[in-house]
Formats: C-alpha cells, sequence, structure tokens
C-alpha cells in the first residue's frame, strides 16, 4: 500500500469514527433533553406526602401522581363545576364517606390542604382497589362513582364478565380513564 494511500485510509477512518462519536453523543443528548422534558410534564410536587401515604395505604406511588396530574394538574385551589376540590379532585360527599370510615372530623375547606386531599384520595384509591382489584375499573370508579361503575359491570354491552369493564359508555370518562392510565404508565417508566 503506497504512503499516500494509507494517509487517506486513516483519515477517512478517523472521520468515520469522529462522526460515529458525535452522533452517539447527540443521541444522548437528545434522549436526556427528552427525558428531562418528560420530567417537566410529569412532575413529583407533594413527594413527602404521596409517599407517605402511597405506603399507608399500599397504592404504588405512580398510580397517585397520575390521579394528581389527569385530576388537577397539580393545583391543590381547583374547584371543577361538577363540585370535586383539589389535588385529587374528590367530592364532598365521597370526603365524608372517607372521614366516616375512618372515624376523623371533616370539613369540606380541609380538600384544599395538599396534604388531607392526597391522603383521602389516595384512601380512596385504595378503598377501591378493594372492591375492583383492576386499576382501570379502580379509574372509571374514582371519576363518576361505585354505582354507575357497578352498572356497568352488570351490563353486558360493558363487561362480559362483570368484573373487567369493555367499555366505557360516557366519552368523558373513557377518556380520563385513557388519561389516567398514559400518564400512570409515563410516571412508572420515568421514576420506578
Amino acid at each position: 500500500m503506497k504512503k499516500g494511500t494509507f494517509k487517506k485510509a486513516a483519515w477517512r477512518s478517523a472521520v468515520v469514527i469522529i462522526i460515529l462519536a458525535a452522533s452517539i453523543c447527540i443521541g444522548f443528548l437528545v434522549e436526556g433533553g427528552l427525558t428531562l422534558l418528560d420530567e417537566k410534564n410529569y412532575p413529583q410536587e407533594y413527594a413527602e406526602y404521596v409517599s407517605e401515604y402511597s405506603a399507608l395505604y399500599g397504592v404504588p406511588e405512580y398510580i397517585v401522581y397520575a390521579a394528581i396530574k389527569t385530576e388537577s394538574g397539580f393545583d391543590s385551589s381547583l374547584l371543577s363545576s361538577s363540585g370535586t376540590i383539589g389535588l385529587m379532585q374528590i367530592m364532598p360527599e365521597t370526603f365524608e364517606m372517607l372521614t366516616d370510615l375512618t372515624g376523623e372530623a371533616h370539613e369540606t375547606g380541609m380538600l384544599y390542604d395538599p396534604e388531607t386531599n392526597i391522603k383521602y384520595g389516595t384512601y380512596y384509591l385504595s378503598y377501591l382497589y378493594g372492591i375492583y382489584e383492576r386499576w382501570g375499573t379502580v379509574y372509571a370508579a374514582y371519576i363518576v362513582g361505585v354505582d354507575i361503575v357497578n352498572s356497568w359491570l352488570e351490563n353486558a354491552e360493558y363487561s362480559t364478565d362483570g368484573v373487567n369493564l369493555t367499555y366505557i359508555p360516557y366519552d368523558e370518562t373513557r377518556e380520563l380513564v385513557s388519561d389516567l392510565e398514559n400518564a400512570a404508565e409515563m410516571y412508572e417508566k420515568l421514576y420506578y
């Protein structure tokens, strides 16, 4: 091999190596940037409360975070047009039922407190999981209530086995359940 041909081959090899190394670095930078963007879009605010009450009530943290993100976008002062309140969007009647079960005093205004809202929202998810044992069904019951979900489970159009929902007839509920499932998947992927 001639000396000039060898230099050209070595130069080409060096260029190829530099391009590969640059591509790998760019790939890592893009992946890191996307992960940071995902983490910004899926924050872990109120981590101390989520951790405490997830452990206490046996609900995976990523599910609690998904409920908070989907229900309120982490806005503790949110009051919906339907009357749900706070981070996990709890109905005052549901809060009253839950405080009766725990034997604790309640005032509806307490639902604006992040710790109280996360405590009872997580407790409610746990309570519903004890009934349904399937997160998709739990999400639906969390959104529309036990009575409606039970009627769907008894209807062959919506459940073929009386245990799993195969179809949710309310568009908004169907979309919220899908949003909750997607958010839970993202939280689990990013942090757990």
